[in-house]
């Protein structure tokens, strides 16, 4: 079930976040990080198990969010937890009165299924890469921006 994720499950949100980050899929976040933006996560957790997927919205300027730190556990991926996860991220924007919103992917095909597009780095603000100098693949990123224009 898909709830927003809680306090106590920080530290676990942590260690999932720096387990997937080791190959580069996302960026590790520190304690300080989750525990101050805890209100942009989304957890995927049945009943008392473990946390199987993890995703956030984060809002980064007027009008546009993220969708950031999407992992699902290996055991757990093609069986629509990530799709699920980024819908309720899509509807929380929505909600929101967003108009844009982008993610950094090496799978533009995913995001490509709810209509995001291919954009050029530069069509997104500077502070969007902010974040950019935690990650292994800093300065050589192989990420491709996508966007979704959202209608009101």
């Amino acid at each position: 079930m898909i709830r927003k994720a809680r306090i106590e499950e920080v530290p676990e949100i942590r260690r999932m976040l720096a387990e997937f980050s080791r190959e580069g899929d996302v960026l590790p976040r520190t304690l300080a990080s989750l525990y101050s933006h805890l209100r942009d996560y989304y957890v995927w957790r049945e009943e008392d198990g473990p946390i199987e997927g993890i995703v956030a919205l984060h809002v980064t300027w007027d009008g546009l969010g993220e969708i950031r730190s999407l992992v699902v556990v290996p055991e757990r991926q093609r069986q629509g937890l990530g799709t699920a996860l980024v819908a309720r991220c899509l509807e929380e924007a929505r909600d929101l009165g967003l108009r844009r919103v982008f993610a950094l992917t090496t799978n533009p095909g995913f995001f490509g299924r709810f209509g995001f597009r291919p954009i050029a780095k530069e069509a997104l603000p500077p502070i969007v890469w902010a974040d950019c100098v935690d990650c292994v693949k800093f300065p050589d990123c192989d990420e491709i921006p996508v966007m979704l224009e959202l209608k009101p």
